[in-house]
């Protein structure tokens, strides 16, 4: 198969401490590649000039941007101005600076939240712009559209061979457990953790538990990741999935299992519980060569072992 990167290449990827990136930086070391990577403290991707650079004097020959304020709904909702300039700076910098060093190959990592709240299911690409947002990470979603485009823009102006990914919601080792900023799945781990080591007979969750969600693991977005950067050189942004979803309240219960809390589970139906429904149409994506390779039930287990290995003990501390 003709690969769009060479034997052994030199690749910076952004945001190599978060989930993804991490998987990613894994993923493709494994692969033979060598894999590039700055600290926040030493390179702030927001700083435009320092960015620039940093990729002059490297001069990759690709870059895989994975960086991103990220954040579930009450983070969203509080810090609505940080999320979207923080992203957009982020992107401006490391698009613009990848083609002022000459760097042809690059793939943005977007996110499922670009599509419309009421978006047909299973979500195909082309449903991009065809409807309002789900207003709880609208800011967030308009920054990663914005991604996109500008994606776009260098290809159609300078012909560059940029690509853009929209991952569904990801989990998997390295995740956030923050309770603060967490994500829908990550934070589930970490309430039904501290329940049961409180012996507490109830847990109350954010919304109805009724809308539905995709996960995928973050080993199967990397080998998606490295599969489109070895072989994709579309316009389109492509859907990155495993083409299967399920309610919160079927995935709390799985959660709850996993983690061993045998307590009842409780709905706050007066906080937002999201758009309804995100399914993502991964035909294409499959169409390439790519299968998900990770059951939920055993990603599962695996997130919650590493979660309690990095808390230092069994009884990670709650708080």
């Amino acid at each position: 198969m003709t690969t769009l990167l060479p034997p052994h290449a030199r690749i910076f990827v952004a945001g190599h401490r978060g989930l993804a990136g991490s998987a990613l930086a894994a993923e493709l070391a494994g692969a033979g590649h060598e894999v590039i990577t700055r600290t926040r403290e030493r390179l702030d991707l927001r700083d435009a000039e320092a960015t620039a650079a940093f990729l002059r004097d490297t001069r990759p020959d690709a870059v895989v941007l994975a960086a991103a304020r990220v954040g579930g709904i009450m983070a969203n909702a509080s810090e609505p101005v940080a999320f979207l300039e923080e992203n957009l700076r982020i992107q401006l910098s490391v698009i613009a600076g990848a083609h002022a060093a000459d760097v042809d190959r690059l793939l943005f990592l977007g996110s499922s939240c670009i599509y419309p709240r009421e978006a047909p299911q299973p979500i195909a690409e082309e449903a991009l712009g065809t409807g309002p947002l789900e207003p709880t990470n609208e800011p967030y979603a308009l920054a990663k559209i914005a991604g996109i485009s500008q994606v776009r823009s260098y290809r159609r102006q300078f012909g560059r061979s940029y690509v853009a990914a929209m991952p569904t919601n990801l989990y998997g080792p390295g995740d956030n457990f923050d309770p603060r900023t967490a994500h829908v799945l990550p934070a589930l781990i970490r309430r039904f953790h501290e329940a049961r080591v409180e012996g507490r007979a109830e847990v109350t969750l954010w919304g109805s538990g009724r809308p539905r969600r995709e996960f995928l693991h973050s080993a199967d977005l990397a080998r998606a990741c490295r599969l489109l950067l070895e072989s994709y050189d579309g316009e389109l942004a492509l859907n990155v999935g495993c083409g299967e979803d399920l309610s919160v309240a079927e995935l709390a219960g799985r959660i709850a299992g996993v983690v061993g809390f045998e307590g009842r589970i409780a709905w706050d139906t007066a906080k937002p519980d999201g758009a309804p429904r995100k399914l993502l149409d991964i035909s294409r994506l499959r169409a390439l060569g790519f299968a998900p390779s990770v059951p939920l039930d055993e990603g599962l287990a695996a997130t919650y072992a590493w979660w309690r290995e990095r808390a230092g003990s069994e009884e990670a501390a709650p708080g």
